[in-house]
């Protein structure tokens, strides 16, 4: 009798004990251990993140370069999913059988209860068409996100585009997350992290086959999206779009500075896209295309290319000689052509005369001054040493240096060097060391050919220089950053290694290129501006199959405006066109009177521009 007792006691404690068991293990679950409370909430909780609105881009002028537009997502829930005709469904989002199909199937594998993409980044109008009859469809719906437009079609390669992020983007900032979008080219990309704005998230309860139910904590752990930043670029966009009208149907670049801040204030590659091309479903396509073409418009001429500058480079030699002393403003030589072929003209009896007339010899002879100043009885060394002197000379004209412009990647022009002649022409067997080569080797120089190089930037900066009289601004977009400032150093004052009082008579030259009979850009005169010009034709060379043939020469042009108060820098070139008089004068006339006066007057100038095809054919070469 005692031992059924005792049991009856066992049990009875058995019974009382395991829910206290129970109670204390989910205690320690729910209260002690968080890694419990993680896991509830993975099972219990679904995540959504909210995108903002991305900055906009306005014009100097407040006029929008970039906005944004509502697009739509298409996606599917597969477990609600139920037969349908995919025929008619596939023509309605205008997609093929085999892209439906392996959506399908990468949607099913993810999850049965969780949407997923089927079609993405459907703009308004499509959409449209979509939307009606979406309803005969279960399980499929739409999502609204933001995407950017462009509403004046200017300025693609200052502007940019954006696609999906790569899982190198993913794993180098982890702000990203598979799917979402990243500028990848221009100011898009230069300034993304301040556009990109900061994303939200709400948290949402759900049920057992995956379905929401409420919201988590009503929202109290949810964050609202914060909008990016707007930004003014410098940009003036009636500007930048008259000058990609006028370089329709030609192959090259402007640019235009305000001398006085550094601000861009347009920057045309020719040719040129829509920006909108690149935008929506439908990019992978045209981007495709775009490569394709053999114009090469996706490149940036202005930024990723460089060319021997010609003879807007002779003016930077007047002054590195007048600086040195080699030479005065009242230097004088011969137009001696067995030194290199010239045109027709008086003796240049001055430095202002030698920019006028563009004197090849002049300026051979001149820069031999530089290069060869006696410093070494070897010509050898001498020469050695005084390419170097020259070399930094140059480059404090920003050539062949980092302009730190706020553009993603870009070029260098090239600045030879002591060093790079030496690669150029060794000869470890000469007496005098390796230096086997002198001025005669290298003349070229003297007129920007040979191994001289220069981007289209450079150029336009090159003018802003000479319209500030030897100092200059790095040349930039930005303008203003909603809540923030101008990074400091475009506030920086960059100055050349030239005094202000040598650039004077090389100004005179540049006025009288344009206003006076024998200048070289006659065609670049407007009423009442003082243009202050420099045309250059540079010698264009390409090798094929190991030969070396001579195409048509690139047209070149520096310019600033007005003589006094410059308000603004330009250059322009304008590939396989010849003269730089002919053609990259009266187009950089008509963007300065465009942006000091807001019109223009000679239409027929404006006309001839217009109706000018300068798209050289494949095989034109001209002589061997």
């Amino acid at each position: 009798m005692r031992n059924i007792d005792n049991r009856k006691y066992v049990i009875a404690l058995i019974f009382v004990l395991i829910p206290i068991v129970f109670i204390i293990r989910l205690f320690y679950m729910q209260v002690v251990d968080d890694k419990w409370k993680e896991r509830a909430a993975q099972i219990s909780e679904n995540k959504i993140l909210t995108y903002p609105a991305r900055g906009i881009v306005y014009d100097r002028n407040g006029e929008k370069l970039i906005g944004n537009e509502v697009y739509y997502d298409i996606r599917v829930v597969p477990r609600q999913a139920k037969e349908i005709d995919s025929v008619s469904f596939v023509k309605l989002l205008g997609i093929s059988m085999e892209e439906y199909m392996e959506k399908m199937n990468k949607a099913r594998d993810y999850s049965m209860r969780k949407p997923s993409d089927v079609v993405r980044q459907i703009p308004p109008n499509e959409f449209a068409q979509i939307a009606p009859e979406l309803y005969k469809y279960p399980g499929f719906f739409e999502v609204a996100r933001t995407q950017r437009v462009y509403p004046k079609m200017i300025a693609a390669h200052v502007l940019g585009y954006m696609n999906e992020v790569s899982p190198a983007d993913i794993e180098k900032d982890p702000y990203y997350h598979s799917g979402d979008y990243i500028g990848r080219n221009g100011i898009e990309r230069m300034y993304e992290r301040q556009l990109r704005g900061q994303r939200g998230v709400k948290y949402y309860l759900q049920d057992a086959i995956g379905m929401a139910t409420g919201s988590y904590e009503d929202g109290a752990y949810d964050t609202l999206a914060v909008q990016g930043k707007n930004i003014t670029l410098s940009i003036d966009s009636d500007l930048q779009a008259y000058g990609e009208k006028l370089m329709e149907n030609k192959l090259g670049s402007i640019v235009a500075i305000k001398p006085s801040t550094g601000e861009i204030l347009c920057m045309i590659s020719a040719p040129n896209y829509n920006p909108n091309l690149l935008v929506g479903r439908h990019m992978g396509k045209h981007y495709g295309e775009l490569q394709e073409d053999t114009l090469i418009p996706l490149q940036n001429r202005p930024l990723n290319s460089a060319y021997p500058p010609g003879s807007i480079f002779k003016p930077v030699m007047a002054l590195i000689a007048m600086q040195e002393g080699v030479v005065t403003a009242k230097a004088s030589f011969p137009c001696n052509r067995s030194l290199a072929g010239c045109h027709n003209h008086p003796t240049a009896q001055n430095i202002s005369d030698g920019v006028k007339m563009s004197c090849n010899p002049y300026f051979i002879s001149l820069t031999r001054r530089i290069i060869q100043q006696g410093k070494e009885k070897s010509i050898f060394k001498d020469a050695a040493i005084g390419l170097d002197i020259w070399a930094e000379y140059v480059r404090s004209f920003g050539i062949g240096t980092d302009l730190h412009t706020d553009y993603p990647g870009g070029v260098k022009g090239n600045v030879p060097d002591r060093q790079y002649y030496d690669e150029e022409f060794p000869n470890r067997s000469n007496p005098y060391g390796k230096h086997r080569w002198a001025f005669s080797t290298i003349q070229s120089i003297s007129i920007g050919q040979g191994e001289v190089l220069i981007t289209p930037m450079e150029m336009a900066n090159l003018a802003a220089i000479m319209a500030n009289r030897g100092h200059f601004y790095y040349p930039h977009f930005v303008k203003s950053i909603e809540g923030g400032n101008v990074p400091e150093i475009y506030l920086k004052k960059n100055k050349t290694m030239v005094d202000p009082e040598y650039f004077e008579p090389v100004i005179d030259g540049m006025w009288r290129v344009v206003h006076e009979p024998g200048g070289t850009a006659r065609r670049a005169r407007i009423d009442s501006i003082a243009v202050c010009g420099k045309t250059g034709t540079v010698e264009n060379f390409k090798r094929i199959s190991g030969k070396v043939y001579q195409l048509t020469d690139h047209s070149n042009f520096m310019a600033f405006a007005p003589m006094e108060n410059p308000q603004i820098a330009i250059s322009v070139f304008v590939e396989n066109s010849g003269f730089g008089g002919t053609w990259s004068a009266p187009i950089a006339s008509l963007m300065i009177e465009k942006y000091i006066t807001g019109t223009v007057k000679d239409s027929l100038k404006e006309q001839r521009i217009l109706d000018a095809n300068l798209i050289p054919d494949a095989d034109d070469i001209i002589r061997e």
